[in-house]
């Protein structure tokens, strides 16, 4: 598991209101790793927020923490 990965799982259930429905998929992509977000369709949006604001700065989080491993690193949200 990465800093990544944990990262958006530790965001994404103290934001859901259903956190046991929260999963996190890691997998390399072309050189990359690539953090998949799955949850309740209800929480998606509160995880996306206003303009995709919150999206944004879980994806910030996640550079920097994958920065720190060396590697590069991007979110997916999914329904």
């Amino acid at each position: 598991m990465s800093r990544a990965r944990d990262v958006v799982e530790i965001v994404a259930r103290l934001l859901a209101d259903r956190p046991d429905a929260v999963r996190v998929t890691e997998r390399d992509a072309k050189g990359q790793t690539l953090v998949e977000l799955s949850m309740a369709s209800g929480d998606l949006g509160r995880v996306i927020g206003r303009q995709g604001r919150t999206a944004a700065a879980i994806r910030t989080l996640v550079s920097l923490a994958a920065e720190l491993e060396g590697r590069k690193a991007t979110v997916d949200f999914r329904d």
